[in-house]
């Protein structure tokens, strides 16, 4: 039975999906994981870990939006005899203090850092993508961005620099045991100055308003988000006015060797690609 493969959670994710191709192309035996893949993960139904953990020796550790399951997985993952993990959690996660945001991602990097195998924690900012393939997608096509957010910048990085990331330090074992690696992109913006990138790169006419933090989590409900979900996404931008996690990082240079892709890279591709076409 090999013992060489690497278990991607999230597999059909923004990232997932991203980690898995890279790691195929480099012969690496992936097993894609997650509630519609042939192997199928889901972080509230345990009993289907132990057959996604068999014969793994390595995991791309995607946490749930929830605290607590991570600390059973890792439990499961010695046990199943995997060496190593890598966990995707967000940028400066030991800044964010008393905010209610992240709760999920500081539980997992505690059980991760806690476990007795060799471990890499990966710490992004906000994705760039998240203009095209999430939660500002529809917004934008609609003509513009109302949001909590003001002159406070956000140093958004680009997916692809995230997957390589990954892909990297898990085809490299033993080189980043017990790091943990702030990523970020090259310069931080404002969301009105991403906007306005946006709106040159694809010639639309679109705007951004800062509404309050009220008025954005009434938004959300309105438009089918849960309260719970739609105050976590407000937290966030709570925690980003703070300015703590407004800095860059050269994160993406020490693992890859070179500086990471700016945003206006990101809003070209997605522009020539029709992503806010209406």
């Amino acid at each position: 039975m090999s013992t060489d493969i690497t278990l991607v959670l999230g597999a059909t994710g923004k990232t997932g999906r991203r980690v898995a191709a890279r790691l195929r192309l480099r012969g690496t035996p992936v097993r894609a994981a997650s509630r519609s893949s042939r192997t199928r993960f889901d972080w509230t139904d345990p009993t289907g870990w132990d057959a996604a953990l068999e014969g793994v020796s390595t995991v791309y550790l995607v946490p749930p939006t929830v605290p607590g399951p991570v600390h059973e997985f890792v439990a499961r993952a010695e046990a199943a005899g995997v060496r190593r993990l890598v966990l995707l959690s967000g940028h400066g996660a030991d800044t964010w203090g008393d905010s209610t945001f992240g709760l999920d991602m500081r539980s997992a990097e505690d059980a991760v850092r806690g476990s007795a195998l060799e471990w890499t924690v990966l710490r992004p900012s906000n994705f760039s993508q998240d203009f095209d393939e999430d939660v500002f997608h529809a917004p934008l096509v609609a003509g513009g961005l109302a949001l909590p957010a003001g002159e406070v910048p956000e140093p958004f990085i680009d997916l692809e620099d995230v997957a390589d990331v990954a892909a990297t330090v898990l085809a490299e074992p033993g080189r980043h045991a017990g790091r943990v690696y702030e990523l970020t992109g090259p310069r931080a913006l404002t969301f009105a100055e991403a906007v306005e990138l946006i709106a040159r790169a694809s010639g639309l006419p679109l705007t951004y308003k800062q509404v309050s933090l009220a008025e954005y989590t009434a938004a959300l409900v309105e438009q089918g988000v849960s309260e719970t979900e739609a105050e976590h996404v407000s937290a966030m931008f709570e925690l980003m006015a703070r300015g703590v996690i407004a800095g860059t990082t050269d994160g993406v240079a020490t693992v890859l060797g070179r500086p990471p892709r700016t945003f206006e890279e990101y809003v070209v591709r997605a522009a020539a690609a029709g992503a806010w076409d209406r």
